[in-house]
């Protein structure tokens, strides 16, 4: 006899895993000598016509806005901090630079199509200097960091 999943369990159990997971990477940056934030903004993909001649042509304007807070009315619990990416973390350089890099965490390290545009847009509009994909590795409790740019690829 075939067991029935029940979707509610298993949401809560991958959102718990996702958590923790979040957690193992911000102290691994942080051992690693990153100074690490969470990152509280997103990014809002608004379509609006664009005149080109007598022609009007779709066009895509993005721009950074504070990440909406989620409320669940049924635990009574308000999520702040569901911005994309997960982490913002930088460390000086010198005296006049810091590096700056992006790290969204995602335990098999593949972005859906949204978020490749919205690590794209990130990139393009010098918010940071890396935009990082923290994934688990093969060995058990192993980090893996995949540059956007060459997953990209």
């Amino acid at each position: 006899m075939k067991q029935k999943t029940d979707f509610k369990k298993q949401g809560k159990k991958n959102r718990a895993s996702g958590a923790r997971f979040e957690i193992k990477v911000r102290k691994d940056l942080e051992k690693k000598n990153w100074i690490v934030c969470k990152w509280g903004n997103n990014i809002e993909f608004i379509d609006a016509p664009l005149q080109v001649g007598f022609d009007v042509v779709p066009n895509k304007i993005c721009k950074c806005v504070p990440a909406k807070r989620k409320y669940n009315p049924f635990s009574r619990a308000l999520s702040i901090g569901v911005g994309f990416p997960d982490f913002f973390c930088y460390r000086e350089f010198s005296k006049t630079t810091f590096d700056i890099n992006f790290v969204e965490c995602k335990s098999n390290g593949i972005l859906d199509k949204t978020e490749k545009a919205k690590a794209r847009w990130y990139l393009e509009n010098n918010y940071c200097s890396k935009f990082l994909i923290a994934c688990k590795g093969k060995k058990r409790g192993e980090i893996i960091y995949k540059d956007f740019n060459d997953y990209n690829k």
